[in-house]
């Protein structure tokens, strides 16, 4: 098992460098002066050659990039003098320890550093963290309603085989698999936040985090329902058909068979034999879609102005604001890392059929 996750490990480093490289050269192919967007456009032309320096403008693209890697690398190489300064970077950039030394330079243990924002000139990973926890609300919210609700219509429709609810429900799932969630999201905001907002209550737009007519926060809980319905309608679609279909290959298993010929009641036939055994694959499908609704909620916050990681990261990229951009997504790569991990760890514990050598 431990072979088994370091192999996974090392393959999750490798895809997040293939992110960085593909990212990084596509946001540098755009025309675009990063020293400009830095500071205006009524810079002088000395402050504006200096924020160029430092903002390494003056390298080349694969160099910016190897700079850029051992930026955000844990490890980093420095060259042993009297202040210890990096090797690629000002050492008030980030704090760190040093592990061994190989002559003349010696490699650290450092917080990744991701930049500052063009727009703010605010850390990254200081605003990735403040605008996580409304999309990762948003995130398990959409994950919780499908599960329950994809499910309940994947039992029923299972019991149900080829019955008019059956088909209703697999038909269902078919339109919500083909609807994108920036549709749906649209749908949403105009029937239940516009034409129906006096029977609902709710808005076409608006944030987790509202501020009061006196200046004060507080988390406005009825803005997260659309988002959340929005986000998971996909999902549900999709959890509905894996439950159906997984049910009805364990209800024609010989041991369920063998259970009803025992006399056992029909609840026990389903809750205690058959599900148990057909949420296999829907856990995994669940657990996987975690990561994926993080993505994408980035379209979803933007049409409901709900503004948490998503929101901040189509805003970077309208802004040109490279640092950011980067940063956010580097960030999702690494959850659908880490969630793929835990999928495969986690379905080889509970399934007894599945074993890690």
């Amino acid at each position: 098992m431990l072979k088994f996750i370091l192999q996974r490990l090392f393959s999750g480093i490798f895809v997040l460098l293939g992110v960085v490289v593909i990212i990084f050269f596509l946001l540098n192919i755009i025309p675009v002066d990063s020293g400009r967007l830095t500071l205006g456009a009524n810079a002088d032309d000395e402050t504006l050659a200096a924020v160029r320096k430092e903002l390494r403008l003056d390298y080349s693209a694969p160099q910016r990039l190897w700079f850029y890697i051992s930026d955000i690398s844990p490890l980093s190489l420095n060259e042993n003098n009297d202040v210890e300064k990096p090797l690629y970077l000002d050492d008030s950039k980030y704090d760190y320890t040093s592990i061994f030394s190989i002559g003349s330079k010696s490699f650290v243990l450092k917080k990744p550093y991701f930049g500052r924002s063009f727009q703010s000139n605010k850390l990254v990973s200081e605003i990735i963290t403040r605008k996580l926890l409304p999309t990762a609300l948003l995130a398990i919210s959409a994950m919780i309603l499908a599960s329950i609700v994809g499910i309940l219509l994947g039992i029923i429709a299972a019991l149900n085989y080829n019955k008019p609810l059956d088909k209703l429900t697999v038909g269902f799932s078919v339109i919500g698999i083909s609807i994108p969630s920036y549709f749906s999201a649209i749908l949403l905001a105009i029937f239940f936040g516009y034409y129906l907002s006096n029977y609902t209550g709710l808005n076409v737009t608006g944030s987790l985090i509202d501020i009061s007519d006196y200046g004060e926060y507080f988390i406005n809980w009825k803005n997260l329902i659309l988002p959340t319905i929005a986000l998971g309608i996909r999902p549900i679609a999709i959890i509905t058909q894996l439950t159906r279909n997984s049910m009805l290959d364990v209800l024609s298993a010989d041991y369920v068979r063998t259970a009803k010929s025992k006399g056992l009641s029909r609840y026990k036939v389903i809750f205690k034999h058959t599900l148990r055994n057909a949420l296999n694959p829907v856990i995994t499908s669940i657990t996987g879609w975690f990561a994926s609704l993080l993505a994408g909620a980035f379209f979803v916050e933007w049409i409901f102005d709900f503004k948490g990681l998503g929101h901040t990261t189509v805003s970077a990229l309208l802004n040109f604001d490279f640092p950011l951009v980067m940063g956010a997504i580097l960030f999702i790569a690494m959850v659908f890392v880490m969630v793929n991990i835990f999928v495969d760890i986690f379905y080889s514990l509970i399934d007894p059929r599945i074993r890690v050598e």
